[in-house]
Parts: structure tokens; sequence; C-alpha cells
């Protein structure tokens, strides 16, 4: 028995499809796998148990260079913030503090929002800067302002 080479090819558009509703789980590298098999089918015309090595061969290959390829996208440069990583693009934010810290645990306002935070104990009306973020808690220190010429920084935790 051998398939045709358009059955490679439907093939590899189901498993397109199918990474429309999983995203980032590979399977449009084994689509890849799939497609390159119908080009090698349609140019040599391989019998079954050669389509399915190709297919193998081909899927592997494909997936090895998807994980080099989503290794490489989700590295950030300096200064550069991941799409969609909000805590990343949190930090250096400024704020104040809108419920005292008492035991290193607050409210801080960020714009319009309000977060659970993490730090010194700090009074009521401080201003903040997030330092980072851990869960659903933003670490954030006390801005202390060097001179009246200087822009505020943050202040170091004892």
């Amino acid at each position: 028995m051998v398939l045709p080479w358009w059955a490679w090819v439907i093939l590899a558009g189901l498993l397109g499809l199918a990474e429309l509703h999983a995203p980032g789980s590979y399977l449009m590298w084994i689509a890849l796998g799939a497609a390159l098999t119908s080009a090698v089918h349609a140019t040599f015309g391989f019998s079954l148990e050669g389509q399915i090595g190709t297919f193998v061969v081909t899927s592997a290959l494909s997936c090895a260079g998807g994980y080099f390829v989503y290794r490489r996208v989700g590295r950030r440069r300096h200064g550069e913030i991941a799409l969609n990583d909000r805590s990343a693009a949190m930090v250096g934010s400024r704020g104040t503090v809108c419920e005292a810290f008492l035991n290193q645990h607050g409210k801080v306002r960020l714009g319009d929002t309000v977060w659970l935070a993490t730090g010194p104990d700090l009074a009521e009306g401080t201003p903040i800067i997030v330092n980072g973020v851990r869960g659903t808690r933003l670490v954030v220190a006390a801005m202390v302002p060097r001179s009246a010429a200087d822009p505020p920084a943050p202040a170091t935790a004892p």
C-alpha cells in the first residue's frame, strides 16, 4: 500500500489547524515534516515504509529546529520586554503606597490599579519603585530623592 502525496498534504494541513487550537505544542513542526514528506514522495515515489521513515526523520529534524527557534524567540535582550509579559513590564514602574506596609506587606497604586506588594515597612503616600514580581505580588522599594536636581532613585533595603 502506498499513500498518495496529497494525503501527506492533508495531514500537514490538519496538524497546522490543530496547532491553532493548541499553540506552542510543536504541531506546526510535525506539520512541516508531513509537508516535506509529501514533497519527497511526489518527487521520488517512496513506498509506505519509505514515506513513514521520511516523515519520522523530517518531523524530528523540524522539531529540533523548532526548539532552537522557540529558544531564540523566548530569549530577551537587555531592556526588551517579551510579548505579553506584564510582570517584566512592571519592573521599574513608579507608584505610591495606598495602604501602609506592616510586616513587609501592603498595597501600592500603579496608575489606576492597586497591587499587593512586599517590601520594607512604608507609610501611606510614600513614592515607590517596583524592583520585581513574585507571583501576584510586587516587590517594591521606597523612592528616595538624592537632591532636588537629581531624579529620585530607589532606596536600598537593609
